[in-house]
């Protein structure tokens, strides 16, 4: 890390108006160590900003409620930005790159922020796109360019596990000790402090994406018999988690996850999806669905839960139609449902949809947008694994190469019953893939030279 004239003229003021006003001697130290501070800051800045991603994602601060008066995922907001801000200015080496998948991410972000004074709650729409998701495309791109060494994907691939281990067991203790149940039954984390992991279905889908990893890390055959047992151990939490979420959108992604790994094992297609469809019912009779209040076998012809989600599709449709440039705006489904709604029953509801509530809250122009965001790069981590020859690859590499299709396709699948399409787990895979294909294409090239 190399220093500018403008940055030993800043140290220098720094200095000058500390001793003013603190004169003493220790001063002088602590002033001594901020080098140090900034040297480490920069060489380790994809893990401050992983660090950032994984409290955002997987909700440890809320996981795990002694770490709450910390404030870890502000602070570590703040040093996420800082590093950027180090990396850009004073070192010059973040080395931004674009790609096909960031145009059609910053069309889409473009239109949800153009689409802010026309939303028919503004001051909600405006809070969730400055206190989330604009936080979430700009890491989107930071995540993409900081991630290029092998060691970040091996890092990446490690913590999601491990970070995924972390709450299935607090799910699992949840469930066991009886804490926090929907409908008696189905099981949530950080419930009484308004998690979004309070919700089952956003909490099977925050527990889907470890498990691409933890699938890929067991099948491959070269890393250690540590780490693939690890791995293996992950996936039975994970699992025995997802089930206590009685999340059918949960089930249905596990089954996703599952069967693009199986796919490339099992040479009878017919008994591929012979096993497929014999597996999803025993998934929905092991994990209890039809003891749910809602949704459960006491419901006869289409449940409630189902009678809901298509009323709330029904009116996410009749959004999208009466406002198809900008729809109703980010967040706003949820306020709008009563004038939209064909069928009310005295409570606004969720849209339960990925797709829906995209529609309904960007319009078919965002919708357009953000189902080709999804495509081109579900395609491209697709054409990776087939054009990429693994054996010139680590098995680190290779973990994230397997992983990353099955967990794009574990959120499309999933997606349908659960409403993530402006929260982490989509555009954190994004940039996963975006990073691997750029790894990719240097490596190759010095392979083939």
């Amino acid at each position: 890390m190399t220093y500018s004239p403008l940055s030993m003229v800043l140290m220098l003021m720094l200095t000058t108006f500390a001793l003013y006003f603190f004169p003493h001697p220790i001063i002088l130290i602590m002033i001594g160590l901020i080098p140090f501070a900034l040297w480490g800051m920069v060489n380790f800045s994809f893990y401050i900003v992983l660090s950032f991603v994984i409290f955002s994602f997987f909700r440890i601060h809320e996981v795990f409620p002694f770490l709450e008066p910390l404030k870890l995922p502000l602070l570590l907001a703040l040093a996420a930005l800082f590093v950027v801000f180090l990396r850009a200015t004073i070192s010059k080496n973040l080395h931004p790159y674009w790609c096909p998948q960031f145009t059609l991410l910053i069309l889409f972000f473009l239109l949800i922020t153009l689409a802010i004074p026309f939303a028919s709650n503004v001051g909600v729409a405006t809070n969730a796109w400055t206190g989330v998701y604009s936080k979430i495309i700009l890491m989107t791109f930071v995540i993409a360019w900081m991630m290029r060494h092998e060691s970040h994907f091996i890092t990446a691939s490690r913590v999601f596990i491990f970070a995924g281990a972390c709450v299935g067991l607090v799910a699992i203790s949840n469930k066991l000790n009886g804490i926090g149940l929907v409908e008696g039954t189905r099981v949530t984390i950080g419930r009484d402090v308004g998690s979004l992991l309070g919700d089952p279905n956003d909490l099977a889908l925050v527990l889907l994406y470890p498990m691409a990893f933890a699938i890929a890390t067991f099948l491959e055959k070269s890393l250690s018999r540590f780490e693939r047992l690890f791995s293996f151990s992950t996936f039975c939490i994970l699992f025995y988690a997802l089930l206590a979420t009685q999340s059918r959108g949960g089930l249905l992604g596990f089954l996703a996850v599952a069967s693009i790994f199986a796919y490339n094992r099992i040479r009878s297609k017919v008994l591929l999806f012979s096993g497929a469809a014999f597996s999803l019912i025993i998934l929905f009779v092991v994990a209890g669905i039809s003891k749910r209040s809602s949704g459960g076998a006491a419901e006869a012809g289409i449940d409630e839960s189902a009678m809901g989600r298509l009323y709330a599709w029904e009116a996410a449709w009749n959004m999208a139609l009466d406002n198809p440039i900008f729809g109703v705006g980010i967040s706003n489904f949820y306020y709008n449902y009563f004038f939209y709604s064909t069928h009310w029953d005295g409570l606004n509801h969720a849209v339960h949809s990925t797709w829906f509530g995209v529609l309904a809250e960007s319009g078919f122009v965002g919708f357009m947008l953000f189902v080709a965001l999804i495509v081109s790069t579900l395609l491209m981590s697709l054409k990776m694994l087939k054009t990429i020859k693994v054996e010139h690859h680590t098995p680190g590499i290779r973990v994230a190469l397997n992983a990353a299709p099955a967990g794009i396709i574990g959120f499309i699948v999933s997606g349908t019953f659960l409403t993530q399409g402006f929260l982490w787990p989509i555009y954190l895979q994004v940039a996963l893939v975006i990073a691997l294909n750029r790894y990719l294409y240097y490596t190759n090239d010095s392979i083939k030279s």
